[in-house]
């Protein structure tokens, strides 16, 4: 049965497009120092370590046997896939591709809901979702997936993987069994530690600590957008719904710009106000019911 979003749920949201959208840019930051794998593996075995300390400071109840093959499978498409493609990625392409490419995220996750789970796709998200994409793509430029120029439509179409895998972990992440939110959100990291830990010794090796610029980034990785951040997906997708939760990636590309503009010194496009304004205007009309039934007025 499908939920009424909280003014929780759109903090929430609010809160996951600032830290997802700055994410690209300490992503690349932490790439100065290490190797794509090692980056990955370090964000999800950090995180997994902080959200286990806080499940078991909190006592929190283990999964049921019957959810075990959803967090694994969750595991593997919200952190450990994703997170590596990422990282390998960024190393062609500027954080703010990286970002704008979240925005595809609702055009996968509308018809995979209205498929598998209980969010119909019904013509008025579907025309939010168009005209919010169309703002992503002005923000891409005429450019994009131009193959036969180097390694950067392999970076391009890594990103564009890591979206997918997101896409599906939102709807196995609906479809899961109930479980604690905490516990659903360190059980995926560890699954994807398991698997990055040892592709990263056989691949990178054993990692030292390189500079402090680099090692800082790698631990905020790990806590802020990887724990903090699985905790609040897992929230906010199990009280109000996947299609909801592909609100936070219309956000996302226009922190990851800003970010990468502020701190990188990456190209700021003129068009990124144009983009601005149909980003936005897909999220009003994608959702512009939910807002006002917040705050109980009816439409």
């Amino acid at each position: 049965m499908s939920t009424t979003p909280t003014l929780g749920n759109w903090l929430s949201i609010f809160a996951l497009g600032l830290i997802w959208g700055g994410t690209f840019m300490v992503v690349s930051i932490a790439l100065q120092g290490y190797g794509p794998l090692t980056v990955a593996c370090a964000r999800t075995t950090l995180g997994a370590v902080a959200l286990l300390t806080l499940m078991a400071t909190l006592r929190r109840p283990m999964p049921s046997r019957a959810a075990l093959p959803f967090i694994a499978i969750i595991g593997v498409l919200n952190t450990a896939l994703p997170f590596a493609l990422l990282s390998w990625g960024q190393q062609f392409v500027p954080s703010a591709f990286a970002g704008i490419s979240m925005a595809a995220l609702p055009l996968f996750v509308l018809p995979l809901a209205h498929f598998f789970t209980d969010e119909a796709l019904s013509l008025r998200r579907g025309l939010g979702v168009i005209i919010g994409f169309s703002g992503a793509l002005i923000l891409i430029g005429p450019g994009v997936l131009q193959l036969g120029t180097g390694m950067e439509p392999l970076g391009q179409l890594a990103c564009l993987g890591a979206t997918i895998c997101y896409a599906s972990a939102s709807i196995m992440t609906r479809r899961c069994p109930p479980v604690d939110p905490i516990t659903l959100a360190a059980m995926t990291l560890v699954v994807g530690s398991v698997l990055l830990v040892p592709s990263m010794l056989a691949v990178e090796g054993v990692p030292g600590w390189t500079d402090t610029r680099t090692g800082l980034a790698i631990l905020f990785l790990g806590f802020v957008p990887t724990a903090l951040a699985a905790l609040l997906r897992v929230m906010v997708i199990r009280s109000a719904g996947s299609v909801f939760m592909t609100l936070v990636n219309y956000q996302v590309p226009l922190w990851s710009v800003f970010f990468g503009w502020a701190i990188l010194d990456e190209a700021l496009p003129l068009t990124f106000f144009a983009a601005l304004a149909l980003i936005l205007c897909g999220v009003s009309v994608s959702q512009w019911r939910r807002p006002i039934r917040i705050f109980g007025t009816r439409a």
